[in-house]
Order: structure tokens, then sequence, then C-alpha cells
């Protein structure tokens, strides 16, 4: 073994890409130069998706509704017909928003009091009132809203954004994922899984702290690690070489690769001793509520800054935003924890000029019911929620589409969750019936065959 590793020591970096490359997939390997690029001129370069997992009440956070206030303890209207919901909820008392609303901002924007730092970027919302999706469980909806599907095992948003456009940092991976450290997203990781699509495009997890990734320090000397990964990975290309379709096998040799290279990138990128104190301040650090989430937003912004693609994280454990209990209890607990972070990111990302080419998503996977759970609790919406884009290519202080009178529909200018990821496709160049891959005789793509339309009327 000491023997064949000294010889591997005077193996040429050059003969080993090239055996390594011989070996791939010819599949894989044609899809990703068809893929390479961009399809037209992006407005945004990168994507920071900020996840309020559980469900966020659109009802209590983005959407007035004076009609809900003025009914408020009767029961919805018969005109509206049967409501599916997961708690038989459809014949409670409407519940009105749990905190005023201000209007904000020389748009005029309505937030409510639950996010006042939030509140003052109204300006830079693009507020999208009308989303809706398909189910009203939360695994398949956080699939929906992740990966198009209500059904596990396709590719993520991510995962076709780093397919299509790559890392702009080959020391680093083209997406990342911050999941919350409490743990327990409903759905897991295939939500941020590359399905179908070679396996080296799921997203990387990444934490805090010196060991930003499981595993990733080696107790090796650098060029002893060096020959020994050369050494894996000619034995890897070999068996590759007759097995040309294992995308898995293909990218365990890229990972095994990248993963070198992250050793001495990565924990730079999460040192966040290199920033001054004025910028943690900004981001909520030196406060215990919002150290944790502030300190993750404040991570996104040094890995876009490094050239990841799309960046996403999650605020909300097992039950997060669920507020089946008490919407002003759960929500005031969310609310406080990440406000002024988000808040601290799109400030910092703006004077930095890095809003003007990145998108920034906030929302969850489905909304809030206007009638009440339990006298102070809401059941979730998948049929009128809200979303709200920041950033790269969208209209600043515009509102996009309307829910009905109470907030349980959406009624104007509807946006099913396909065609938000149109949209975030098109911002990024990317055209969505373009960008397919290849699968059992057929082309497929995030958007599916039930169609879908970019949302041209948000775009700035």
């Amino acid at each position: 073994m000491l023997s064949a590793l000294a010889q591997m020591q005077t193996l040429s970096r050059r003969r080993f890409l090239s055996g390594t490359a011989m070996g791939l997939s010819s599949v894989a390997l044609s899809d990703l130069m068809a893929n390479s690029r961009p399809h037209f001129p992006a407005k945004a370069k990168r994507v920071i998706w900020l996840f309020m997992h559980g469900g966020p009440s659109h009802l209590d956070l983005f959407d007035p509704k004076p009609e809900l206030v003025r009914h408020a303890g009767k029961p919805l209207p018969e005109s509206y017909g049967a409501v599916e919901t997961r708690r038989k909820v459809a014949q409670n008392p409407l519940l009105a928003p749990v905190k005023p609303f201000r209007k904000h901002g020389q748009s005029g924007i309505e937030v409510s009091n639950f996010l006042p730092n939030m509140a003052q970027l109204a300006d830079e919302m693009c507020v999208i009132r009308s989303c809706h999706g398909d189910s009203v469980n939360h695994p398949q909806s956080v699939y929906q809203m992740n990966t198009g599907s209500i059904q596990m095992g396709k590719p993520s948003v991510g995962s076709w954004v780093s397919y299509g456009l790559g890392s702009e940092n080959a020391d680093m991976p083209a997406f990342v994922v911050m999941p919350d450290p409490g743990g327990g997203l409903k759905g897991g990781p295939p939500s941020w899984g590359s399905g179908y699509l070679p396996a080296t495009y799921q997203g990387t997890t990444m934490r805090a702290g010196g060991s930003p990734i499981l595993d990733l320090q080696s107790p090796q000397t650098s060029a002893r690690q060096r020959a020994t990964l050369d050494l894996i990975q000619q034995m890897n290309a070999r068996h590759l070489a007759q097995h040309a379709t294992d995308s898995e096998l293909d990218a365990r040799i890229r990972s095994y690769e990248l993963a070198f290279r992250m050793q001495s990138a990565a924990p730079e990128a999460v040192d966040l001793s290199r920033e001054t104190e004025a910028t943690k301040h900004l981001y909520g650090i030196d406060d215990p509520t919002t150290r944790e989430f502030g300190t993750r937003c404040l991570l996104a912004r040094r890995m876009i800054e490094r050239g990841v693609r799309f960046v996403q994280l999650y605020s909300g454990d097992t039950n997060g935003w669920d507020a089946h209990e008490d919407v002003l209890k759960n929500h005031t607990e969310y609310c406080a924890r990440t406000d002024r972070p988000v808040a601290g990111l799109i400030m910092d990302l703006k004077q930095r000029g890095l809003l003007e080419d990145t998108l920034v998503i906030w929302g969850g996977e489905f909304g809030r019911m206007p009638m009440s759970e339990k006298g102070v609790g809401r059941d979730h919406n998948p049929w009128g929620f809200t979303t709200v884009l920041m950033g790269a290519g969208v209209k600043h202080g515009h509102i996009h589409g309307a829910t009905d009178e109470f907030g349980l529909r959406a009624a104007q200018d509807k946006v099913h969750i396909r065609d938000l990821h149109a949209t975030i496709l098109h911002l990024l160049g990317l055209d969505h019936e373009r960008l397919t891959f290849r699968l059992n005789g057929l082309d497929q793509k995030l958007t599916g065959v039930e169609g879908s339309e970019v949302v041209k009327a948000i775009l700035a």
C-alpha cells in the first residue's frame, strides 16, 4: 500500500484529471455542457432564500384584510363553499389579525407590527399576495415549494440552479443549505436533494463554527492527504469507467475534490471574526434572541460573496411557524428571532452593492386560514398566501395580486408555485422551458408539464 502511495505522489495532476474525465458519464457531461450558462442576460447572479418553515400567517404579516376584522367571530359565509383543511376548522369563527398593520415607506405597503424592522424596508419589497399551491400538509407543501412537486424525490430549485449555472468559485459548492439547528424539517433533506439530476448538484449543508461541514477536516498533512486522495480518485475513476451512468459515484469523486479544496476555503468563509462589530450589530448577533438566525444570515452574505450561487436558510424546527395553538405567541417568538436579522441582511447587501444582483426570497410552504383554531390559532392554508421578493430584477415597493376579502384563496393575478419557480429561473437568465434533463426518454424540468408562466408584472 505504501509503495503504491509513493508511486501516486509522482503522478501528475493533469494525467489524473484526464483519466478521471474519461470515466465520467457521457450523458451527465453532455447535460452539464448544455446547461452551463444562462439562456439570456440575467438580472440576478445568485439567490438567498429565507425559508420560514411551518407556514407564516400572511393574514397577520403582509396581507391586511379589513373584512376579516369586521367579520371576526362570525363563520365564513356559505358563498365560499367547501374549504379543504386538515383539522376541520372550516366552520370555526373568523379570526382577525392579531396585531395591527401600518403603511410604510413611499410605497405605502402595509406590514404588520410583528415585523418592525422589515417594515422599514417596504420600498425594497415586491409582495406577492396571490401565491397558491396544492397540498394542506407540511411535507408535501415543503416539497412543492422546494422542488415544484408534492412528491418526494424531485430536484430542488437550488439543484436546478447549480445544474444550470454552476458555481462562481471552484473551491465552494454552488448550492449551500443552512438548516435550523433545532432540526426536524418536515420533508427532510430531500427538500434540497438533486432528485434525478446527477448527485453532485444536491445542496451542501453548512453550519457555523470551525467545522462548517462535518468530517471536512483531515488529520493528515496536506501533501499526504493529496497523495491519498489521488490514489482513491484513480481507483474510483477506473470503477466509474465500468459504471458510466452511475451519477452517485461521479458525485462522490467530485465531492472528494471539492472537500479537499474546501478545507482551506470554508473555514475562512465562516470566520466571523473578520466582520466589524457594527456589522454584527446590524444582524443582531449581539442579542441572544437574534444571534443564531443573525449569524446564519451573515454567513449567507459571506457565501454569496465567495461565489455560491444559491443559499437556502431555514427558520423553524419541527413545528416552526406552525401556529395551530396560538398565532400571537408563535409569531411573536419567530418574528423576534428573524425580523432584525432579515432586515440587517437586506441593508448589508444594499450598502455593499450586492442587492443589485442578488435575489432574496422570504416565505414559507403556505399561509394560514382566516378561520380560528382553538380560538387563537390558525390552520394551514395553501390556497392563498404571501411570498416576498427583494433585490435583483423585481419591482421595489410593489404589491402583486390579491387574495379574496377574507384571505382564504388567491383571487387576483394568481401565482402558482410553478409560476414562482419559472420567475426565479428567469431572473437568473434561465428559461424554465429550456432548462431540462433527459430522463427515461423525456425532457424533465423544474416546472413540470402542467403549465407555468413567468410573472412578468413583477419584473423591474
